[in-house]
């Protein structure tokens, strides 16, 4: 394991803070903390870098606990939101600033920070300073002075999110990229789900300051552990049902019961696995009527309204909803579904 950390726990005078946090993150790994503001994700990450003292817990790095290091002597490097690039020194100082702290020898300084460029897509830009640079440049240039600090874990807060959403997907791209190119272990905090399943091998699912998951983004989306990841990663349908032997009934509709629940269910149902036909008579469909219909590029967002069961929303093939008009009479069938206790706290 390249990075471990045990029954971490930091709690502020508010009450908010985290405990309980166990993650083991593998050599290479790009793994995602993902959760809303406040569940605990950045005080996780910057207790791994020392810049938040824990209350309880270890931090192991290859092995070795760093719990007593300060941030300066740990084996991580973290890029920020905010940049933090010095506005007095030109693109190729602020990169070779730590090297020479290091008393690396001029030419290697000097070979490290152009293949280090090169590798962000920055060659030619060692003279310009950054109020010069766009944001997302200034962000490729933060990246990599972290990376040319060598560390054993790259951490990174939310280091896009300042980016418009176009140059957002592209760093994504590139920062998946690097990640494979050099082999580096990374821990990266977002709030947006979109960008926790396109970047990582695993996302840490959290919640007020707990971890709710740890899966691979498939499993997370298709397999989601609890009511509350069920309904924060992606769309998300939820409709009440009863849990009856081997089968979950959904007013006329049956559907496996896989996890042998027991009286009343709420399903959650993604759009995807919901089906609309323009005859109310199919057997065991639920009777709805079209609400609204919503073209979005390739596909559809058709919410209908259901007799029984309240608003559910379906993505379609746009060509399909060309004969779904607002106020059509519709059936609707579900090919899959999860279903959790009725009980369990959102």
């Amino acid at each position: 394991m390249q990075l471990s950390v045990r029954e971490l726990a930091k709690r502020y005078k508010t009450g908010d803070g985290v405990s309980g946090i166990n993650i083991d993150i593998k050599k290479g790994e790009l793994v995602t903390l993902l959760g809303p503001s406040g569940c605990g994700k950045t005080t996780v990450l910057r207790s791994i870098g020392g810049f938040l003292e824990p209350d309880s817990g270890d931090i192991l790095i290859e092995g070795k606990s760093v719990i007593q290091l300060p941030p300066e002597k740990r084996p991580t490097s973290m890029v920020f939101q905010s940049y933090n690039l010095w506005s007095h020194m030109s693109v190729y100082d602020n990169l070779a600033f730590g090297l020479k702290i290091r008393k690396m020898p001029k030419e290697e300084i000097r070979t490290a920070v152009e293949d280090a460029l090169k590798l962000v897509r920055l060659s030619g830009f060692e003279k310009k300073y950054p109020a010069e640079l766009s944001g997302g440049q200034q962000q490729r240039v933060a990246l990599a002075r972290s990376l040319l600090l060598n560390p054993a874990v790259l951490l990174l807060d939310e280091p896009f999110s300042a980016l418009d959403a176009k140059l957002r997907h592209e760093m994504r791209e590139e920062l998946r990229e690097i990640q494979m190119k050099t082999g580096l272990t990374m821990v990266f905090v977002t709030h947006d789900q979109e960008e926790a399943l396109s970047l990582s091998d695993r996302i840490i699912v959290m919640n007020h300051g707990r971890i709710e998951q740890i899966a691979h983004p498939q499993q997370i989306y298709d397999e989601p552990a609890s009511l509350y990841v069920a309904g924060f990663i992606g769309k998300m349908n939820f409709l009440k049902g009863v849990a009856e032997g081997e089968s979950i009934r959904i007013g006329h509709l049956r559907l496996p019961n896989e996890k042998g629940l027991n009286g009343q269910v709420t399903a959650a149902v993604r759009p995807e696995d919901v089906q609309v036909s323009s005859t109310t008579m199919g057997e065991g469909a639920l009777a709805g009527k079209v609400k609204q219909v919503m073209i979005l590029g390739h596909y559809a967002e058709v919410t209908v309204e259901l007799v029984e069961f309240g608003i559910i929303r379906a993505f379609l093939n746009k060509e399909f909803v060309e004969q779904l008009q607002v106020g059509k009479d519709v059936g609707v069938s579900i090919s899959k579904m999860t279903g959790f206790p009725v009980d369990e706290s959102n």
